[in-house]
């Protein structure tokens, strides 16, 4: 069954209805300019009592100070981009946290070396956009990501209408949706999220 995460949540009802619906994690972003940025206080808060594993998602930030704010906010996990991303997927790995690490897809394929992420950590492939470090709701070109020989999480672009045709496309380890849940930037519709979920767990 492929394992799913809900990214970019900013209220309660919505993690507890990623946790409903049965995601297996939630990403909480700690990205300055994103519209789903969440203080430090607030992603704890969110984080707290959370059934399932949390992720915080970061940018550019150095691995003491990824660490350092996933202990404050109590999450199992790192999802860091930027260029600092594979630095602090080794010290998340280290420091015993969950960790993600993205790779973004370009026209012709990912920007970096699948080989470097460490072997403990799950890449995600996510399509390349300049200006933004995922969320954008757009989708990249599968068949460049085909036959990886080992696990990742797909993201881009994915929602209720097209989930299943990726996984059944590519078999994923993991799917990620964020921006394509919502019914304006930051705010995720609650019957999206259980809509995805749904159809990425019988996919």
């Amino acid at each position: 069954m492929t394992w799913v995460k809900i990214c970019g949540l900013t209220t309660r009802d919505a993690v507890q209805a990623a946790v409903d619906g049965g995601a297996d994690a939630v990403g909480l972003v700690l990205a300055p300019g994103s519209p789903r940025m969440l203080t430090l206080d607030r992603a704890q808060e969110l984080a707290s009592n959370t059934a399932i594993a949390t992720f915080i998602v970061t940018v550019d930030l150095s691995p003491e100070e990824a660490l350092a704010a996933a202990e404050a906010v109590g999450a199992a996990g790192i999802q860091a981009h930027g260029d600092r991303s594979l630095d602090v997927a080794a010290e998340a790995i280290e420091a015993g946290y969950l960790s993600i690490a993205p790779i973004p897809i370009g026209q012709h394929g990912p920007t970096s070396e699948l080989h470097e992420v460490p072997d403990a950590s799950l890449p995600l492939f996510d399509a390349s956009c300049a200006a933004h470090h995922g969320g954008t709701g757009i989708t990249f070109d599968w068949s460049l990501i085909s036959d990886q020989g080992r696990p990742y999480i797909l993201a881009g672009g994915l929602g209720p209408d097209n989930v299943q045709e990726a996984i059944d496309t590519l078999h994923p380890f993991g799917v990620d949706a964020s921006s394509r849940l919502e019914s304006e930037p930051g705010v995720k519709d609650l019957t999206s999220i259980v809509d995805f979920i749904e159809r990425a767990k019988r996919a």
